[in-house]
């Protein structure tokens, strides 16, 4: 894929997630949450996960912010859910790195499958942070921090 296509892609993605965020929901039984708040645009979200023998039996977000923060957010949802905690933790490190390194971040896309679209963000250093807040949250809520207030200053 050219990287005017995978532009394009990365567009329509996140348009389309930032629209219509999946999994946008207060989560009733959720074993661990976490806050996020990224103080340079604004966003906001709470991440909510039900962990059931250490899988991410389910999970979901709230909150309000930018187009790329709720698209991440989104996208996040759907690659983790089914994932065991590890799995998610080591996706966020693909993810963070792809997104603060860029090309030269050692990962592939087939590593991250669709998420791989949010590749494009990196090319906007003033949005890493609108992309990565969910992220960060989630490690946060995974780690123990439940109910952690994370900021992305």
């Amino acid at each position: 894929m050219s990287s005017d296509e995978l532009r394009d892609l990365y567009q329509d993605v996140v348009i389309d997630h930032g629209k219509r965020p999946r999994n946008f929901r207060q989560l009733d039984g959720a074993t661990c949450t976490a806050e996020g708040f990224n103080p340079l645009c604004g966003d906001q979200l709470r991440i909510y996960i039900k962990l059931a023998d250490g899988v991410i039996e389910d999970i979901a977000f709230q909150g309000a912010g930018c187009a790329i923060s709720q698209a991440s957010a989104s996208l996040m949802t759907l690659a983790v859910k089914g994932r065991k905690a590890e799995e998610a933790l080591a996706l966020f490190a693909r993810v963070h790195a792809l997104l603060t390194e860029g090309p030269s971040a050692q990962v592939t896309p087939a590593e991250l499958g669709k998420l791989a679209v949010l590749s494009g963000v990196w090319e906007f250093p003033v949005r890493v942070k609108c992309a990565t807040l969910a992220w960060h949250t989630l490690r946060s809520a995974l780690q123990g921090g439940d109910g952690a207030l994370v900021s992305t200053e």
